[in-house]
C-alpha cells in the first residue's frame, strides 16, 4: 500500500474480504480476522451494488473485539469480474474483485459450449484480469483436438489449458500461475471441476464436491465465494458455479473478445455498417471467404445487444467510467513501484 493509501485510511484496519454471506463479510486483516458488515453512511452513500465489498476487496475496516466489525470505505479495486445478476432485474453483481488471473472453466462432456466460453471471456477481458482457458474432464472427451481448435478460434491469444482433476499433468500446467502474492479466480458452470481442482492445489478435501448427475451434468457444491490462501502463497477464490453470465456494461470486453470481427469491421464501406445486407460489408466477406463464421458474428450481435440493454442507465456508465479511472491509476501506481 502507498503513503497517500496509508494516509485515507488512517485510523482503520485495511482488510481483505474472504467470504460474503448474506450483507455479512469475513474480512482477513495483518493480526485478526473477524465478521463485518458495512456501515450506515456507506450503505447511504453507495451508488451501485458494484459499490458493495466482493470477495477479493481490500477494505477499511473499523475493527470490534469480539464483535461485528464495521467496513467503512472499499479500497480501489485493480481489477474486478462483474456480471448481470441471475435473474429478470437489470441489476450488476460482483463475482470477484483484485483478480490476476481468471480460469474460466469448461468441461469437456456435454457442458462444452463455444458460445458460452465467448460470454465469459467478454466478462474476463472487461474486469481488468487475465483470462486464461481451463478446459477440464479430458477423460470424457473423445476428440479433445477438435475441440481445442474450436477454443482457439473464439479465444485468440488466451492461454488454453486441457486438464483431467484426477491427473498430475493438468495441475503441472497450473503452476506457473501459483505466484506468490497473485490472485487466481476459478469461475464457470456446476461441476466442471473447479472444487476438485481446488483441493488437488490444496493436498487435501477441504472443499465439497459432487459427481454427475445422469444427464452427464454437475451437481451445485459451492454455495458462496470464498477465498482460499495455497501453501505457494497464491491465493484463490471459488466461486458457485453459473447457470447463466449475463453481460455488464462490457465493452472494452467486447472489443477484446471480439477483436477479429471489430478488425473486420473497420475495413466496412459504411461506419454504422450492421453486417447484414450492406455493400461493401468486410465482415460479410470474411464470412464468405471462411475467415470468420456466422455462428461467432451472431454471437457478437446478441452479446452487444446485452450489453447494450445493461448500459441503459448513464449515471451507471458514469460510475463505472470513474471506478476504471482508479483501477488504472492504482495499477499505474503499482507499475511504477
Amino acid at each position: 500500500m502507498n503513503i497517500e493509501t496509508k494516509n485515507e485510511y488512517k485510523g482503520y484496519t485495511v482488510c481483505r474480504v474472504s467470504v460474503q454471506e448474506k450483507g455479512q463479510y469475513r474480512v482477513i486483516g495483518p493480526e485478526e480476522e473477524t465478521w463485518a458488515k458495512v456501515s450506515g453512511k456507506f450503505q447511504y452513500e453507495a451508488e451501485t451494488a458494484s459499490d458493495y465489498p466482493a470477495v477479493g476487496d481490500y477494505a477499511a475496516v473499523d475493527i470490534v473485539p469480539d464483535g461485528m466489525s464495521v467496513i467503512h470505505a472499499v479500497l480501489p479495486r485493480k481489477s474486478v469480474f462483474i456480471r448481470k445478476a441471475a435473474g429478470t432485474g437489470n441489476t450488476e453483481q460482483v463475482v470477484a474483485a483484485n483478480v490476476d488471473t481468471v480460469f474460466l472453466c469448461m468441461a469437456l462432456n456435454n457442458d462444452f459450449n463455444i458460445r458460452r466460453m465467448e460470454r465469459y471471456l467478454t466478462a474476463a477481458w472487461d474486469s481488468g484480469a487475465t483470462p486464461v482457458v481451463l478446459l477440464t474432464k479430458t477423460d470424457l472427451c473423445d476428440d479433445l483436438e477438435d475441440k481445442i481448435l474450436q477454443v482457439e478460434s473464439a479465444a485468440p491469444g488466451v492461454d488454453i489449458i486441457a486438464s483431467s482433476s484426477m491427473e498430475e499433468d493438468g495441475l503441472s500446467q497450473i503452476e506457473p500461475y501459483l505466484i506468490e502474492g497473485k490472485t487466481l479466480a476459478f469461475v464457470g458452470s456446476s461441476g466442471v471441476g473447479k472444487s476438485t481442482l481446488i483441493n488437488r492445489l490444496l493436498k487435501e478435501d477441504r472443499l465439497e464436491t459432487n459427481g454427475l448427475r445422469n444427464d452427464d451434468r454437475g451437481r451445485h457444491t459451492t454455495t458462496h465465494r470464498e477465498m482460499i490462501f495455497l501453501p505457494c502463497g497464491a491465493t484463490v477464490i471459488d466461486t458457485p458455479g453459473m447457470r447463466e453470465l449475463g453481460m455488464w456494461a462490457a465493452e472494452s470486453g467486447l472489443s477484446a473478445s471480439f477483436a477479429d470481427i471489430e478488425a473486420f469491421a473497420e475495413k466496412c464501406r459504411f461506419r454504422d455498417c450492421t453486417h447484414t445486407t450492406e455493400p461493401g460489408c468486410a465482415v460479410r466477406k470474411a464470412i464468405e471467404n471462411g475467415e470468420l463464421s456466422e455462428e461467432r458474428l451472431l454471437s457478437y450481435k446478441k452479446l452487444e445487444a446485452e450489453n447494450s440493454y445493461s448500459e441503459d442507465s448513464q449515471s451507471y456508465l458514469a460510475a463505472k467510467e470513474e471506478k476504471f479511472k482508479r483501477i488504472s491509476k492504482v495499477n499505474k501506481s503499482n507499475r511504477k513501484r
